[in-house]
């Protein structure tokens, strides 16, 4: 592999590795998989945490020519079993705290285990094997694994080297899951592969957000990338850093309001990138680099690839029948070296996403006359109103611009006489909740009639995913056993 790792930090524990001796860990790691029978081809899981012996035991894994298939500690002993029973792996290694699987066939071995090591042994590596496998759902149904070769990886890595440079990111943090693209292949691997250092923090942690903005002038940190959902915390937590330090900022895996984009980018006193990109894609594929003015959905252009809109789910037509104009909203496609090989062992999946080279995002979107993709939503996501479309995310994005407002989350709900209706769960800041019917004044003002929602709730938290990501069914269930709000009086 042609690239070489710098150093890592905890930012919980303070401890710290540098290059030798990340790569001393990784020699011993190395040395014990082969020991235990891995060879080039094997699958090896990683119970992930964001800890120094997580990137250790992947990148050993990749030095034995296995394909490492990274699974979250928080999951339960239920779901691991059933996503170690897909992957089938040789060995299953225990990176930090959390569950194990309870009726895995294969051994369970804790991180740390791993005699020394005198000498580095040759890596089995080859661009097209197998590198890695990311389950994004099914945990306890039929698990989808995307699976990535080195050369995709690379591809990426590359790409991001030409687009974004490497010294902006000399030290990076991570405050996302090692267990998804995002944090694992850009946040993480991205600036530690081109000789950065990479502090760790563990995800979503309202504690460690709390000081963020301390640790980030102690440690001078340059780049970090986050979701919105962070944001939401680190803003009501934490103090914004002093130094000066902060260079970049990313944001990406859920839509970004052009509300919660502004506050981001002034509590960084950095400017802040809007990322595009899915796990199919080994993150990100586009975004808002040198695009302008932050605005709601903006993406930007493509770093390498390209984005197209089309008005069909079928690509192989004639370009000029099918791609739309300039301005109108469609289905959102792209296409990058960096794509992934497929589902794992679901070539019935694969085929019903990537068609004739491109690959569907699934959102919805329109490219304008300058050649900038802005997403208008996820097509799933569409609720028909008695034949009127409506996207979740233009609810959203004008609830949160409201003061007061901290969180929203537009859902559908069966209606007699519009076959559906649109519900809306709110978090408002404290003292805030008596502003309802001012709030819903600012809604008639910004949205159509049709897109005004029937039913408002109010919530202390939105249901958000292990990846930071709203789950519309949940807010809806959880809704679903609420009084509304009165709107007409104001109050709950």
């Amino acid at each position: 592999m042609p690239f070489a790792a710098g150093g890592m930090r905890e930012v919980a524990s303070g401890r710290h590795w540098d290059r030798r001796q990340l790569w001393n860990e990784v020699a011993r790691r190395q040395a014990r998989n082969i020991a235990a029978g891995v060879i080039p081809g094997d699958r090896v899981m990683l119970l992930a945490d964001n800890t120094l012996e997580f990137i250790a035991e992947l990148l050993a894994a990749w030095r034995c020519g296995a394909c490492t298939c990274p699974a979250d500690a928080g999951l339960t002993q239920f779901e691991l079993d059933n996503l170690a029973a897909t992957a089938e792996p040789r060995i299953i290694v225990v990176t930090g705290k959390g569950n194990t699987p309870a009726k895995a066939s294969a051994p369970i071995i804790a991180s740390n285990d791993a005699p020394p090591s005198d000498s580095i042994l040759p890596s089995r590596m080859r661009p097209d094997d197998d590198a890695l496998i990311l389950f994004t759902s099914g945990s306890t149904g039929q698990p989808k694994g995307v699976v990535h070769t080195h050369r995709s990886l690379m591809a990426r890595w590359y790409s991001l080297r030409a687009t974004l440079g490497v010294e902006t990111y000399e030290r990076t943090l991570c405050l996302l899951p090692m267990f998804f693209g995002h944090g694992l292949i850009c946040n993480s691997l991205f600036p530690l592969l081109s000789g950065c250092e990479l502090h760790l923090g563990p995800a979503f942690t309202p504690q460690v957000l709390a000081g963020i903005g301390r640790y980030i002038d102690e440690h001078r940190i340059t780049a970090l990338s986050s979701v919105p959902a962070l944001w939401r915390v680190a803003l009501r937590l934490a103090a914004p850093p002093k130094g000066g330090s902060l260079k970049r900022l990313h944001c990406g895996s859920a839509p970004l309001s052009r509300d919660l984009w502004f506050k981001a980018q002034e509590w960084g006193s950095a400017p802040l990138v809007n990322t595009y990109g899915l796990t199919e894609t080994a993150s990100w594929v586009g975004g808002s680099l040198g695009c302008g003015e932050p605005a709601d959905g903006l993406i930007g252009r493509g770093w390498s690839g390209e984005f197209r809109v089309f008005r069909s789910l079928d690509p192989a037509g004639p370009v000029e029948e099918i791609q739309c104009p300039p301005g109108e909203t469609g289905y959102v496609f792209m296409q990058t070296p960096a794509l992934m090989r497929g589902y794992y062992r679901r070539d019935d999946l694969t085929n019903a996403v990537v068609r004739a080279g491109w690959l569907y995002s699934g959102d919805m979107g329109s490219i304008d006359d300058r050649g900038l993709l802005t997403l208008g939503g996820r097509a799933i996501d569409e609720i028909n109103k008695g034949g009127l479309k409506v996207q979740p995310q233009d609810i959203e994005n004008v609830a949160t611009s409201f003061p007061g407002v901290t969180d929203a989350c537009a859902f559908p709900f069966d209606d007699a006489l519009f076959g559906q209706n649109i519900g809306v769960a709110l978090v408002f800041a404290e003292g805030a909740a008596g502003s309802i019917a001012a709030l819903y004044a600012h809604m008639e003002s910004h949205l159509s009639k049709h897109k005004i929602p029937a039913r408002w709730y109010a919530l202390d938290a939105l249901p958000r995913t292990n990846r930071g990501k709203i789950h519309r069914p949940t807010v809806a269930s959880v809704c679903a056993g609420m009084t509304p709000l009165d709107i007409r009086g104001g109050s709950k």
